[in-house]
């Protein structure tokens, strides 16, 4: 077992440049240039001294993710399972609501089917 505390490579500090695409109460949607993805980070995270606007551009010091140990951590497995149970049950209820048919007092009996 590796000590977690220390990562084993050298660190290698690479700019990393974005657009701003989505802006959120508590958090920025920002797409990578160089067609590598896109990124969401919480507000606390943004340094800015203008106004936040969809279109600008951002750029921050990233290094390589590196792997700490090859045990699964079961905690987040466990918790990443009750998360996707807990979205298909919601899911399901969902879609029961919608194809119930049944009349409330917000549709009138003109919704809309999806």
């Amino acid at each position: 077992m590796t000590d977690k505390t220390v990562l084993q490579y050298g660190d290698k500090m690479i700019r990393m440049e974005g657009i701003i695409v989505e802006l959120h109460d508590g958090c920025v949607g920002i797409d990578l240039k160089g067609r590598l993805g896109f990124l969401k980070i919480p507000m606390r995270m943004l340094i800015t001294e203008y106004p936040l606007k969809i279109g600008q551009e951002v750029a921050w010091n990233m290094s390589f993710i590196e792997q700490l140990d090859s045990e699964v951590n079961q905690k987040y497995v466990s918790n990443l399972d009750t998360y996707i149970r807990h979205r298909k049950k919601m899911c399901e209820k969902k879609d029961i609501y919608h194809k119930g048919g049944g009349e409330d007092e917000f549709d009138n009996g003109k919704r809309d089917s999806i």
